[in-house]
């Protein structure tokens, strides 16, 4: 990031309600003068990757960098933890833009709900009953019946989290793609998923919705009973993150796809 000028960088610090974060937010407003996040040139952010998800939706609204240190138990979207030199840390990150998915839903009592998502909009059964969906992409329908415990879209920063566990592809950073992956498939059964252009309309139609009833997230916002759900990428609103140069999150990307893979040593019997 450059500098502003000659003015210093002012700074406001968000910390989650973890023990650590609240001891490192005492420690870093007695040695940075904070501000509030209307006023501020960078918010800070201190926890994980669930406190940066709700950070990112609770203030998009400033249109300012966000700059995550690590002090939760998952931190895909944090840098690691230093209290001295922030400010010259900042000044050299580097900044990527993130674009959310958008979704909209309709109950099966004619409510509609919308909301976005940094990582991924997850359908899932509701029951011990397996979910029947029909999905369409750009108003065509690719699957009649996917009958599944769910299935999901995920943005490339979120292709490594609850989609790689449910073995979709993981996405560089950059990537002008968005994955559609289902979640534990029974039929059809070799269906992997699919990676789709960024802009790609995804439609999911919940086929008898009272009898095998399907819950939609968006990140952290659940709705329930829901009988049709369209998602799209989100270009009118993006999210501004500061990555350390050493820790980029493309490199976090591609080290994902690694993990496991090293040699593991056996030892030989010893005759």
């Amino acid at each position: 990031m450059s500098p502003a000028g000659a003015e210093p960088l002012k700074l406001a610090f968000l910390a989650s309600q973890h023990a650590g974060s609240q001891e490192a937010l005492a420690d870093l407003q007695s040695q940075y003068r904070p501000h509030d996040p209307q006023d501020a040139d960078v918010l800070v952010v201190l926890g994980g990757d669930g406190f940066m998800l709700h950070t990112l939706h609770e203030h998009v609204e400033f249109n300012v960098p966000v700059f995550g240190m690590r002090l939760g138990d998952v931190g895909f979207l944090m840098n690691r933890y230093q209290a001295h030199d922030l400010i010259e840390r900042i000044r050299r990150a580097r900044e990527v833009t993130l674009n959310p998915l958008v979704m909209r839903a309709e109950s099966v009592d004619g409510e509609m709900h919308q909301a976005l998502a940094i990582n991924e909009v997850a359908l899932l059964r509701q029951t011990n009953q397996a979910a029947h969906i029909r999905v369409c992409v750009n108003d065509q329908e690719r699957l009649s019946k996917l009958v599944a415990d769910g299935v999901l879209v995920a943005t490339a920063a979120g292709s490594t989290a609850y989609n790689l566990s449910a073995h979709g592809p993981i996405l560089p950073l950059g990537t002008e793609a968005i994955v559609l992956t289902p979640i534990s498939p029974f039929r059809p059964r070799r269906w992997q998923g699919a990676i789709l252009p960024a802009q790609t309309l995804i439609e999911f139609e919940v086929i008898h919705p009272e009898r095998r009833p399907v819950s939609v997230t968006a990140d952290y916002d659940e709705f329930r009973d829901i009988k049709k759900v369209v998602v799209q990428q989100d270009t009118t609103t993006s999210h501004r993150l500061l990555f350390d140069p050493e820790h980029s999150l493309e490199e976090r990307i591609i080290n994902e796809q690694f993990l496991g893979a090293q040699e593991v040593h056996v030892p030989t019997q010893v005759e």
